[in-house]
């Protein structure tokens, strides 16, 4: 895999990876906005922005041609908003690249934005929301951040809620977009079998040339900055959302730290042990000895300046099941702090980081979003084998440490959904 990353004049950072693989691409652009630059009366609007692109642009004027379009090429289109970020991306056959281009500079630079498009719109995020709400699973991993993060728009739900949809008019966008949509807040990635000199080199002169001429008039301007989370939490916490569900879902999990620190990798590790893969502490415990789940797992996520551990579980609604499998997840977490892991725990654990990593590289979309987020998020941009090189040098004393600074009972957090209240784990959190 080739990498090459160039500037273009107005600041946009550009990479051109070559996976020596189909002649497909994925052309993805992501820019530093998401929920948690909103505030309380325009929560919703990343979302409902990233929507709006492709509901016309001066030259594709409503959905149906835009969609035509690049369906007439054999592509597929998405777009996807988080908390800190948002992508656009088309993937197609290399030899329409020019069409691709075309139709993301457009909808992305002169987007229509019309009003009747706008209200239509809201419907369908609402019915958006509902749909959420009758996902429990997914539902709580919201519902655990609002715990964390209350106060902050990094606790806000990306979705928004259905009166501040309900609100926004053109100018909402307008605002949001001129706030944070520039060419330096943003990278542009392509990804997959480019072409190719008899040299083994990229054409990235042809590549560059049509990424100028599409996005060289992008203006640049100053970024809004998002509202730091100063964390202070010194007991347990738990936030239960009582609904009729036909099983229950929670997340347990603490504190951890931002993106930029250098006890990432030590704990993806220790995660790793936990709850990643079927062979996993927590899945062996909860779902093969007890049979108290389908699924359960441990996963990480990192902000600019705060980040989260969290297992998640899927188990009976009965509230001592429920209990049963809290105390349990528990219990693992802290045989982590008392040595109990094996070497062969932590090979097994580097195995699966750094093989679900090499293997997700064989999607473009994989290989474009990996060097993306890294680009957009973090100041240094690492390949998969820096990342890989990492996970190996992680050390038996690293994993020990990172667990003592991380599993620790004053930084312990709770959600779950179910046909509960938080009285009935009244005992759990003492």
């Amino acid at each position: 895999m080739k990498t090459e990353l160039f500037t273009l004049p107005n600041g946009l950072r550009v990479f051109l990876i070559d996976t020596k693989a189909f002649p497909t691409l994925t052309t993805l652009l992501l820019v530093g906005a998401g929920s948690r630059y909103e505030h309380e009366a325009n929560n919703g609007v990343a979302h409902f922005l990233e929507h709006m692109f492709f509901k016309g642009s001066k030259k594709y004027p409503d959905s149906f041609i835009l969609t035509s379009t690049i369906e007439q090429l054999g592509g597929i289109w998405n777009a996807f908003t988080s908390k800190d970020y948002t992508g656009y991306f088309i993937k197609a056959t290399s030899e329409h690249f020019d069409t691709v281009l075309d139709v993301l500079s457009d909808v992305l630079l002169r987007p229509l934005f019309d009003e009747k498009e706008i209200e239509k719109e809201k419907g369908v995020i609402v019915e958006e929301i509902n749909m959420y709400e009758d996902m429990p699973q997914s539902l709580v991993g919201d519902l655990y951040e609002n715990l964390l993060y209350k106060g902050n728009p990094l606790g806000y739900d990306v979705i928004g809620t259905k009166k501040t949809v309900r609100s926004f008019n053109r100018q909402t966008f307008l605002d949001y977009r001129s706030a944070l949509y520039h060419p330096r807040n943003s990278v542009f990635v392509v990804a997959g079998g480019l072409n190719m000199t008899k040299t083994g080199e990229m054409q990235a002169k042809n590549y560059l040339q049509v990424i100028q001429e599409k996005f060289g008039e992008w203006q640049d301007g100053q970024k809004s900055e998002f509202i730091s989370m100063n964390e202070a939490q010194d007991k347990p916490q738990i936030l239960i959302r009582t609904k009729n569900t036909e099983q229950a879902h929670f997340c347990l999990g603490y504190r951890t730290f931002p993106s930029s620190d250098a006890r990432k990798k030590p704990l993806e590790v220790l995660a790793a042990i936990l709850g990643v893969g079927a062979s996993s502490r927590l899945f062996m415990e909860l779902r093969e000895k007890r049979g108290l789940c389908y699924y359960v797992s441990t996963g990480l996520q990192y902000y600019h300046d705060v980040g989260n551990m969290v297992t998640q579980a899927g188990v009976p609604k009965d509230v001592e099941k429920v209990t049963e499998a809290m105390k349990l997840t528990l219990e693992e977490h802290q045989k982590m702090l008392a040595d109990g892991f094996t070497k062969t725990d932590i090979t097994k654990a580097k195995e699966i980081l750094k093989g679900r990593l090499l293997l997700s590289m064989e999607d473009s979309f994989n290989v474009a979003h990996f060097y993306g987020k890294k680009a957009v998020l973090e100041t240094k941009i690492e390949s998969p084998q820096e990342v890989v090189d990492q996970i190996e040098k992680v050390t038996d004393e690293e994993i020990r440490a990172v667990a003592k600074d991380v599993i620790q009972a004053s930084k312990l957090n709770i959600a779950a959904i179910g046909p509960f209240e938080e009285k009935d784990f009244e005992s759990l959190m003492k």
